[in-house]
């Protein structure tokens, strides 16, 4: 990151942080949409419409904490921090990764980032052999407009940063 992406960053004030372990995520899937719900109505209470946020936080959460499960990682632990900054809430989900997963998401968040993120979405939406991942992160970027990065992290570990102005969505 450079200087500027930095000094952006260090805006972003913590929220919440939870961690699970990924075996304990994937014993039981439901909870993946009870942790979604219950984080975003605790990060969404002080919003305008703190329903409404709550709703498309929770979805936006869901698809993410799938990302998880699509790794195929049992081991170790899926840790979620959220931040916010004015009207922009930043999710960081870090996650145990293989490599080759790794750069699948590298390269789907450089089509995201080439300014042909609706075309790749409508690609991705009518082809059934696309897997999952890639809907996921494209949808993400579409239906949330969501700015997402990858972050560096130990080998085995990936970190995806999502930016969410949800509350512009809602006006």
């Amino acid at each position: 990151m450079d200087t500027m992406e930095l000094q952006a960053d260090a805006a972003f004030e913590p929220l919440l942080e939870m961690e699970m372990e990924m075996a304990t995520l994937g014993a039981d899937w439901l909870r993946c949409d009870q942790c979604a719900a219950y984080v975003a109505r605790m990060v969404s209470h002080d919003r305008h419409d703190p329903i409404r946020h709550a709703n498309l936080l929770s979805a936006a959460l869901n698809e993410l904490f799938e990302l998880s499960f699509h790794t195929k990682e049992s081991t170790g632990a899926l840790t979620c921090r959220f931040h916010r900054n004015g009207s922009t809430e930043r999710i960081e989900l870090t996650l145990p990764c293989s490599a080759e997963q790794r750069s699948f998401y590298e390269a789907i968040v450089e089509r995201i980032g080439s300014g042909q993120a609706l075309a790749n979405y409508l690609d991705v939406i009518t082809n059934d052999a696309v897997r999952a991942e890639h809907a996921i992160l494209l949808g993400l970027a579409i239906n949330y407009d969501a700015n997402i990065k990858l972050s560096e992290q130990d080998a085995g570990m990936l970190t995806f940063v999502v930016d969410l102005a949800l509350e512009r969505l809602l006006n």
